[in-house]
């Protein structure tokens, strides 16, 4: 009897209490100890990472497979955060939002919790802001629109003779050329949060990629009419597209506007000059909508995707192992992001020991979910304009072969395009060493 009053005095003494926090302060330390840095991953010792390459060169081998191969990753290998079977559509197409509903329900049912904290959990997405009074206005047709002005065409835009026989030169003035890109902590700012090897499935991010993006970014022309056309599309890979003819002018309207630009100009010159388009900058522009725009069958279904539709809004397939494809843009990427439908799983180590990722950087080799199935690798420029990429990719595709190995400003890139017949398939870049 002493012996159980000892007990419950001590109880209500806060004796058990001392136990529990005793074991919690452990292992809080033991997880904080478990988290290595990006400096103590490439100094640790050799022969450990040896051993664990060899353990895991399956992975390694799966996972070049796929980053050689479209970059598509498969569903997620581990539970699903929001698993979702299928989408309903409005009439069109359109995809309803389902996820970020899902999303907000399951943030107001930890939030109602009478003060208790999900262990684990992310902090809560910061909202972001997207001005898109201007975009309904996109829909009119292309002669009713209001555009920029065109840039001052002078001996800048004119390839040199060095440039047009070294495609890397060329992609490297595209670079300099690209006068909408982003300043990073200027107009934007990224958390890469910790890096990963391609095969490891837990999530490295505490947070979101972008911390925050300048509302004025979506008051650029080219940036607004880009963002306008993302929601044109189901990702369903194999589902049968529905354009309207708000959405060919839409599609016409982007062209037009990009076609204002630096980059594109340079670019007519460029393929012009060696006699792959017309001299004429209206064939030209009908060249780029039929190229980026124009559908073609993909997953057994015909026009059922496009090479705007892959490359910078993404596919899900939905035959076999569900996987993500293409979504190798940071637009897309930061729209989800902010709709709760992309959850950022952190960065892929460099391939260069030594090299650390910061929010400086705009190239990026990044692991996500997207609406529920997992991405294991993709790369994405971040912060460069629309009508950098739409040249970039297109004069890989016109000039360059499957690997083209070349120099961005402070970047050494390989864009890999595939073709799909006489269409862009898939095109991405890859950092390299």
């Amino acid at each position: 009897m002493d012996d159980l009053i000892k007990g419950l005095v001590d109880v209500a003494l806060g004796g058990g209490g001392r136990d529990r926090d005793g074991r919690e302060e452990e292992e809080q330390s033991g997880d904080v100890r478990s988290r290595s840095s990006w400096a103590e991953v490439v100094s640790g010792d050799q022969d450990q990472d040896d051993r664990e390459r060899r353990r895991h060169s399956q992975h390694n081998q799966w996972s070049k497979k796929e980053e050689s191969e479209d970059a598509g990753s498969r569903a997620s290998r581990r539970p699903q955060k929001a698993v979702q079977e299928g989408y309903d559509t409005h009439e069109g197409g359109k995809p309803l939002d389902y996820n970020q509903n899902n999303w907000e329900r399951e943030e107001n049912r930890e939030e109602n919790n009478d003060g208790w904290e999900t262990v684990g959990r992310k902090p809560p997405r910061r909202a972001h802001k997207v001005q898109k009074d201007q975009w309904h206005g996109y829909k009119r047709p292309p002669s009713e629109q209001q555009y920029s002005d065109e840039v001052q065409i002078d001996g800048s835009f004119e390839p040199s003779e060095e440039e047009l026989a070294d495609l890397s030169q060329a992609c490297n003035r595209l670079w300099e050329l690209d006068l909408n890109r982003l300043v990073p902590g200027k107009d934007y700012e990224i958390d890469c949060g910790e890096g990963k090897k391609v095969y490891q499935m837990e999530d490295m991010a505490q947070g979101s990629l972008f911390s925050w993006l300048s509302e004025d970014i979506f008051r650029r022309p080219t940036f607004a009419r880009f963002c306008s056309l993302l929601d044109n599309y189901n990702p369903n890979a194999g589902h049968k597209e529905v354009v309207t003819s708000e959405e060919k002018q839409e599609q016409a309207a982007f062209i037009e506007e990009i076609s204002r630009t630096a980059p594109i100009i340079y670019l007519h010159k460029y393929l012009s000059s060696k006699g792959i388009v017309s001299g004429s900058y209206q064939d030209f522009k009908r060249t780029m909508t039929n190229i980026w725009f124009n559908l073609y069958g993909r997953g057994g279904t015909s026009g059922s995707s496009s090479a705007f539709e892959h490359v910078f809004v993404g596919e899900i397939k939905q035959y076999g192992e569900q996987e993500v494809s293409g979504f190798h843009n940071w637009l897309q990427f930061y729209l989800e992001e902010a709709k709760g439908n992309v959850d950022y799983q952190g960065y892929i180590f460099p391939r260069r020991r030594g090299q650390i990722l910061d929010s400086e950087t705009q190239l990026l080799t990044i692991q996500f979910e997207w609406n529920g199935i997992l991405k294991s690798v993709s790369s994405t420029l971040v912060g460069v304009s629309p009508e950098f990429e739409i040249a970039l990719y297109t004069l890989c595709f016109f000039v360059g072969g499957e690997d083209n190995h070349i120099q961005l400003g402070p970047y050494s890139v390989n864009i890999k395009c595939y073709r799909f017949g006489d269409r862009i398939g898939s095109v991405f870049p890859i950092a390299e060493s």
